[in-house]
């Protein structure tokens, strides 16, 4: 319970100056955050070329560089995804499959229209579970061992938004400037 209330008293400020703040619901404040992260991901992986999907540092053999066995650009996207599911299914009521489980998503899904359309269909995933946040039910766990309904919808931004940063990087070092910095002074 004490996890709880700190977390409100962390939420709170974040939700006083947004859609909460101005009349609207926690629903349309989390479900904001969704779209934010949502488009700056999905724009970043529409940015990389297919023929660049399967890209990983490792790939530039730096010497003295860490990168063995870190995840390819389409294993970052599809994580992100993966994610998504396992995160914000149990709070919108959809189960998840389980090829869908284990960090990277189902072996099948390669191609990039194929990783683009998991995750769109992931994102739309985390606006249903942000539609069914109330102030009476976003303290709640969804199941025995969970977070709150409010910190699960939340950590799936906080978790896509991580691994955005990775996307960046990604594209980068292949010369491509993302697409949130386009037009930017600080390119």
């Amino acid at each position: 319970m004490m996890k709880q209330i700190q977390m409100l008293l962390v939420a709170i400020p974040m939700l006083a100056g947004s859609a909460w703040g101005q009349g609207g619901t926690i629903a349309s404040f989390v479900d904001a955050e969704v779209t934010t992260v949502e488009k700056l991901v999905l724009d970043a992986a529409q940015a990389m070329p297919e023929n660049k999907y399967d890209f990983s540092p490792e790939k530039l053999a730096i010497p003295g560089a860490a990168y063995k066995d870190v995840r390819t650009f389409a294993q970052q996207v599809k994580h992100i995804a993966a994610s998504n599911y396992a995160l914000w299914a149990g709070l919108s009521g959809e189960s998840v499959p389980r090829d869908y489980m284990g960090g990277t998503g189902p072996d099948s899904i390669r191609t990039k229209a194929e990783i683009l359309t998991f995750l769109k269909d992931s994102f739309a995933v985390g606006h249903k579970a942000a539609a069914t946040l109330t102030g009476e039910n976003m303290l709640q766990r969804p199941e025995p061992g969970r977070s709150s309904r409010l910190r699960s919808a939340m950590f799936g931004v906080e978790h896509a938004y991580d691994t955005y940063g990775q996307l960046i990087e990604y594209l980068r070092m292949n010369g491509i400037v993302p697409p949130a910095s386009r037009g930017s002074r600080h390119n």
